[in-house]
């Protein structure tokens, strides 16, 4: 009898103590659901609290039968504490419904902060300006723009650190690479922007091309850096010139060319942009910073289109690895 006695309390005692632990668990998922789940996430996280209360209910027979208490319960309360901490930083992102595609999202990202090394022209990495490259590539494009960034892959992160595109790329941009990724990568159409009309249009349509994909280099300014990228800002090779400029667009340019009596030897890709985009972007550039205020026409552009380039500088040196 005195046997019994004392297995029938030590097993009250063991019931009394995880049942604290599980109200214990229930007060702290609680409070963290109400300060970190947004509202429309919140019915279905209570609806999953409503049943793991259900499922957590000790039975003593089945206490009995096994010879253990229900503390494993416990660890369903935790599990759900934890998974209420939101990943850092991607807040604002998360909350959003829409997946990445490559032409509307990532290939602005691509064209502004990766084109310097990952365009057309490159002869050691990848041409991410190319969906079919990209998505290819496009684990290992998550793990240096994400995974290395936030320390948790080995490799240098990308852009490389302290360049310009890594000081021009956001915290926005790293995410919805990491996501277009994680979804599959998607390719998608285009994100509609219309014919301007009028040059007021043009230059509103270029200014935002100009911000997203020409300011990493040439600086919001147009003053670009020193040593490195030229200056559209009054720049006399820019308004000499307004077919040269529009090939130069279409085609990039290498080597070496004298902008304001200064040299500059650096490379700018061939992006893909369509006649609409070169025209806006260039009127903008030719209506902003002191320069001659043209206009340009996307005839124009279709036009050069079909001419040869213009000779660049001469060509890089080639590697010791050539």
């Amino acid at each position: 009898m005195r046997t019994l006695l004392s297995l029938s309390n030590g097993r009250n005692m063991r019931l009394k103590w995880s049942c604290c632990l599980t109200v214990a668990g229930f007060i702290a998922y609680g409070e963290a659901s109400a300060q970190s789940t947004p509202p429309a996430a919140h019915d279905g996280q209570v609806s999953d609290t409503t049943a793991s209360r259900q499922n957590m209910r000790p039975s003593a027979g089945n206490s009995a039968r096994q010879g253990e208490g229900p503390q494993p319960m416990m660890v369903l309360a935790v599990a759900g504490v934890m998974e209420t901490k939101p990943e850092s930083g991607s807040k604002s992102l998360e909350s959003t419904n829409q997946t990445p595609t490559y032409l509307a999202d990532i290939l602005p990202i691509f064209m502004g902060k990766c084109s310097r090394c990952h365009n057309e022209q490159a002869r050691f990495v990848y041409n991410w300006l190319d969906y079919k490259t990209a998505f290819a590539d496009r684990w290992e494009i998550r793990r240096r723009v994400w995974d290395s960034w936030q320390g948790s892959y080995f490799k240098e992160s990308m852009p490389i650190a302290n360049s310009p595109e890594s000081l021009a790329i956001s915290d926005e941009d790293r995410m919805t690479i990491r996501n277009w990724v994680t979804s599959g990568a998607p390719r998608g159409v285009p994100r509609p922007q219309g014919a301007a009309k009028s040059k007021a249009e043009k230059i509103e349509l270029g200014r935002r091309l100009f911000t997203s994909i020409c300011a990493a280099c040439h600086q919001p300014t147009g003053r670009g850096l020193p040593n490195l990228f030229p200056p559209l800002a009054g720049s006399d090779f820019l308004n000499a010139d307004k077919n040269r400029a529009i090939k130069i667009v279409i085609n990039g340019r290498q080597g070496e060319v004298v902008v304001n009596g200064l040299k500059f030897n650096n490379s700018m890709p061939k992006f893909p942009l369509d006649d609409d985009d070169i025209a806006n972007v260039l009127t903008f550039v030719y209506n902003s910073f002191g320069n001659a205020g043209l206009e340009i026409q996307p005839d124009e552009v279709k036009f050069l289109r079909t001419q040869p380039p213009d000779a660049s500088g001469p060509p890089p040196p080639k590697s010791e690895f050539e």
